[in-house]
């Protein structure tokens, strides 16, 4: 007779500190995979309380909440068998779990063995390292649990396999990166090789401030072959069937190529973002050029519409294309649109700091001056309606400084904070292929910030295919200045690059949060000292 156990998998959003709510939706959730007739029903890591916590780790009340929470969903658990993952703080410490629910109980619970603390990650921070396997058994299969950083490395999927498991689970909140979907299956096909077990990986999905969940749980057999893939970025409860030792056919949600997945991320943090903090709706200054194009463009497709504001706010230095441009934008799109000159404000503005500056040259002061006082206008109509302003910069000019603080980086929430200006031509034009909405004449012209005449960008940056790659080599792979101009970049570009990236992380530290999508972004997992002496090797 064949052994079939059969498997839901609750690839969910869940929001972060919101206890009640993610039980309630994990309780629903198990009354549907029962009336399925599933034997397991199976969540992402750190379910109950959503991912990553943060410093509510540290707060003893969090840690009450958390078990009460856990002890009702366990509760109401009867007929199926649920694996959990749950904060859990007792008199051994503060752990990353998962536990076994069934017949009203906790049966057994695992603890996370490997604790991230690079990139995003800072678990050292907050929980203590497990040190034992945790097998149990369903429809008459025998299963390991692991928690994300343990299929990462050797070790605990090892431990379940030499404690008896016929299939690993492996619970994850696996933030999204551009090239993470590839190295998520060869991290798994690793630890298969090493176990000679199946997996299964299950993943959340959403957004968490900077971070984005692009979900795309999968199982694989013992020769590491997909046989199963939810969506990317997509919530869902699937079934999936385990039969004799191996995943019987299901369906394998194909991968997007990386632009579609790249927008997918953008707007899943836009969504969740103002979703999950209550605001009503997005404000985004226009300018007629492309960061604010496809600010715009990502805003009404993750939001709707009804809830984005589009505001141009044209100087005497505005190019009546840009106008234009905007305006045949906002058509195609059919936002709510404004147009607010800013000339009066500049003039008075003027006057009152004449004495101030006599005898002194205009310089970007001035220039500057226009940036902020479109910053102050964008302020004042969100807190006037309550929506929130979404910046337009991108990584090139977070790194460089090409930005004005208190004027164009005034704001609540950065959409394009990590990718760079290549990435953004190239993401607007993959967007027009989906349907037209940003003008050809936004795309191909030359980028300029039009704060005095004939202003382009590249008078005061290199050419952004060598800026862009000088950044990355120099900021996500940590490349010597001496290493990057070995590898055939312009001497004088590479020294120009790296003093404004360090010159201007004051700015930086002042920008608002923005979603991540790359190895390492300005935010959370790039700390560097302001105040710093340290000359590179060139």
């Amino acid at each position: 007779m064949k052994k079939t156990l059969s498997i839901s998998v609750a690839q969910l959003n869940f929001t972060v500190g919101d206890l009640v709510a993610n039980a309630d939706r994990i309780i629903d959730v198990i009354a549907q995979a029962r009336a399925a007739g599933c034997d397991l029903l199976v969540t992402s890591e750190l379910a109950l309380s959503g991912y990553p916590p943060e410093d509510l780790l540290l707060r003893p009340d969090f840690h009450r909440a958390c078990r009460r929470e856990l002890e009702r969903v366990a509760s109401r658990v009867q007929g199926i068998a649920v694996v959990l993952g749950h904060p859990e703080s007792n008199e051994a410490g503060c752990f990353n779990s998962a536990s076994v629910l069934r017949n009203g109980q906790i049966a057994c619970t695992y603890r996370k063995q490997l604790l991230p603390n690079y990139e995003v990650f800072d678990e050292e921070r907050y929980f203590d390292r497990g040190g034992e396997p945790c097998v149990f058994e369903v429809a008459g299969v025998r299963i390991g649990l692991t928690i994300c950083e343990d299929i990462w490395a050797a070790g605990p999927a090892g431990q379940a396999a030499d404690a008896g498991a016929e299939l690993l689970l492996a619970l994850n909140a696996s933030p999204f990166e551009m090239d993470k979907p590839q190295r998520r299956l060869e991290a798994a096909r690793a630890r298969i090789a090493e176990t000679g077990l199946p997996l299964l990986y299950c993943n959340t999905v959403g957004g968490q401030d900077e971070l984005v969940f692009d979900g795309a749980s999968f199982a694989a057999d013992r020769s590491g072959t997909m046989r199963w893939r939810a969506a990317s970025f997509c919530e869902g409860v699937e079934s999936i069937r385990f039969t004799d030792g191996d995943w019987e056919n299901a369906s394998i949600a194909p991968v997007p190529g990386i632009e579609a997945l790249v927008y997918e991320a953008l707007k899943t943090g836009v969504r969740d973002y103002i979703a999950k903090n209550g605001f009503p709706g997005a404000i985004i200054g226009l300018s007629g050029g492309i960061d604010s194009a496809l600010t715009l463009a990502v805003a009404v497709d993750a939001l709707g519409a009804e809830r984005v504001r589009a505001v141009m706010m044209p100087s005497p230095y505005t190019a009546q294309m840009s106008i234009d441009d905007s305006r045949e934008m906002v058509r195609l799109l059919g936002v709510r649109y404004d147009e607010i000159p800013i000339e009066p404000a500049m003039h008075v503005f003027g006057e009152m700091l004449a004495a101030q500056f006599a005898g002194l040259p205009q310089d970007a002061t001035e220039e500057n001056l226009q940036s902020r006082i479109r910053g102050m206008l964008l302020m004042a109509l969100s807190n006037k309606t309550g929506a929130i302003v979404l910046t337009t910069g991108n990584k090139s000019e977070m790194a460089t400084g090409y930005a004005t603080l208190y004027g164009d980086m005034a704001g609540g929430f950065a959409v394009l904070k990590d990718l760079y200006k290549t990435f953004v031509y190239r993401l607007a034009s993959w967007r027009n292929t989906v349907g037209p909405v940003i003008p050809e004449n936004i795309i191909t012209r030359p980028p300029s910030a039009e704060l005095k005449p004939d202003q382009l960008d590249q008078d005061s940056l290199p050419p952004y295919d060598i800026l862009d790659a000088i950044i990355e080599a120099y900021m996500e792979r940590d490349e010597s200045p001496r290493e990057i101009i070995a590898r055939g970049y312009p001497e004088a570009d590479v020294r120009r690059t790296v003093s404004l990236l360090k010159r201007n992380e004051y700015k930086r530290r002042q920008a608002p949060v923005g979603i991540r999508v790359t190895r390492r972004g300005f935010g959370r997992d790039w700390r560097y000292p302001i105040t710093s002496r340290y000359h590179d090797e060139f």
